[in-house]
């Protein structure tokens, strides 16, 4: 992670979509003389991991944040399936079964909570958070599994 002096995330998110921008360049170079199958396989494993490095961190931030992220990932979605720049990246990110950034964004989120509610790890998250005890009342949020955030002691 890289932050800046005003403590934001602009700088991280500069230096991972020039690292992205290089790899799918020379993923580019490389794309006609390997299968579709093989070009999708390497572009999870080099870029699209290093767009998911930290992403949860993003959760909440400006568009334009999200946006930039969006924008390498839909060049590297043309060059997975050797489309031409003009063409609309939705119908290949479905082709290729990727979700949009803000998505992948929440799904990790999503993923995380449920990690630590059913099995209490990460260790450190699950003593954070925990699920409200029953107040006596006939609430609607009674019906619905609400998460609270734990006051931490130091």
């Amino acid at each position: 992670m890289i932050l800046d002096s005003w403590l934001n995330l602009d700088s991280h998110v500069r230096a991972a979509c020039t690292s992205c921008r290089y790899h799918t360049w020379a993923l580019q170079h490389i794309c006609r003389l390997i299968s579709e199958e093989s070009a999708q396989t390497l572009a999870c494993s080099i870029i699209m991991s290093r767009l998911d490095y930290s992403n949860s961190l993003f959760y909440g931030m400006p568009v334009y944040v999200h946006n930039k992220l969006q924008s390498v990932q839909n060049t590297l979605a043309r060059v997975v399936t050797r489309s031409d720049a003009w063409t609309s990246a939705a119908p290949l990110l479905v082709k290729l079964h990727w979700l949009l950034i803000h998505q992948r964004i929440s799904y990790k989120l999503a993923m995380l909570t449920f990690r630590v509610r059913t099995t209490s790890t990460p260790q450190y998250l699950s003593s954070l958070i925990s699920v409200p005890r029953s107040t006596g009342y006939s609430l609607r949020s009674t019906d619905h599994p609400l998460l609270t955030c734990q006051e931490q002691e130091h």
